[in-house]
């Protein structure tokens, strides 16, 4: 069976580094496209959002299918929040069909977060559970154990996790239950705590054989900072650091020193880093050369 680049670097045990880019609000792809331009050569992949925080944009499989016509490796996540187990799997077969081999499978932001509170939530399965299922196709059985006289699919699948959950044993739970379910990598929520990603690294993720990629977000500044701890649902974005932001005289630039201390500082704790800049992509390959990351071995410049 053949393998995705980036499930090439997993196995092959590289340093990775993914991004993060939003589909777009609308029908035309272009400043997506031109955000995402800025990662070739920097990043393994492109991690393609799925209604976060449930806000409503272009469907994922449909923005990672445009990237990886433009010569990007995507990373399409796939949430249960909108769709039953029958929507699932159609969409699943379709991703399939697309040539799109990376999934992140999760649950999804309540739909209260977002710009239709008052929109139905569905949650048939929660992302374990879409685990199994997404095993069951590469298996060439649907969820009802029924043959796939079409074709199996050969996803590489990965999940998201939080160790900064302020359940430690429900964290432990969740982990164990999403490698037995077949995770094949992990990727955080964003990470302020290091100290707490090193226990989580020493305590629950040591020995797993998995990639675990640590989430860095781009704070622009004190203003921003707030929000995300306001409107993204986990995260916590300490006092000290908006308070850095808010005494900089120049607050983009001050973020991205952090972004960079904090690539610098998971580097030594996890097989990656995955990137989260929301709508300033371009500033990446600046964080990567302040944390003193180059350009990936082979890369040709854009």
């Amino acid at each position: 069976m053949s393998v995705s680049s980036f499930q090439a670097a997993c196995q092959r045990g590289d340093f990775l580094i993914t991004a993060e880019v939003c589909p777009p609000k609308g029908t035309n792809p272009a400043a997506m496209l031109r955000q995402a331009a800025h990662l070739r050569g920097r990043v393994h992949a492109v991690n393609v959002t799925d209604g976060s925080r449930a806000v409503l944009r272009m469907s994922s499989w449909a923005a990672a299918y445009l990237l990886q016509q433009h010569g990007l490796e995507p990373i399409c996540q796939l949430a249960c929040r909108d769709r039953n187990r029958i929507a699932l799997q159609a969409d699943l077969m379709g991703i399939a069909t697309l040539g799109i081999r990376n999934l992140l499978a999760l649950t999804g932001d309540p739909v209260k977060a977002g710009d239709h509170p008052h929109a139905r939530p569905v949650f048939d399965l929660e992302s374990v559970r879409l685990l199994h299922l997404i095993q069951q196709l590469n298996q060439g059985m649907d969820s009802e154990h029924r043959p796939l006289p079409d074709g199996a699919s050969q996803f590489f699948t990965g999940a998201a996790l939080d160790p900064q959950s302020p359940s430690w044993s429900g964290l432990q739970q969740r982990f164990e239950k999403k490698l037995k379910a077949g995770a094949q990598f992990f990727q955080t929520q964003l990470i302020t705590d290091f100290d707490r990603l090193e226990k989580f690294m020493t305590q629950v993720a040591a020995g797993c054989e998995r990639p675990i990629l640590a989430g860095i977000f781009l704070l622009k500044s004190a203003k921003n900072a707030a929000f995300i701890n306001r409107a993204v649902p986990g995260a916590s974005i300490p006092q000290h650091l908006i308070d850095r932001l808010a005494a900089a005289t120049d607050p983009l630039d001050e973020g991205i020193t952090i972004a960079a201390e904090h690539i610098q500082q998971a580097r030594s704790l996890c097989q990656g880093i995955h990137l989260m800049a929301v709508r300033r992509e371009d500033l990446i390959p600046k964080i990567l050369d302040r944390a003193g990351i180059p350009p990936l071995s082979g890369a040709s410049p854009n």
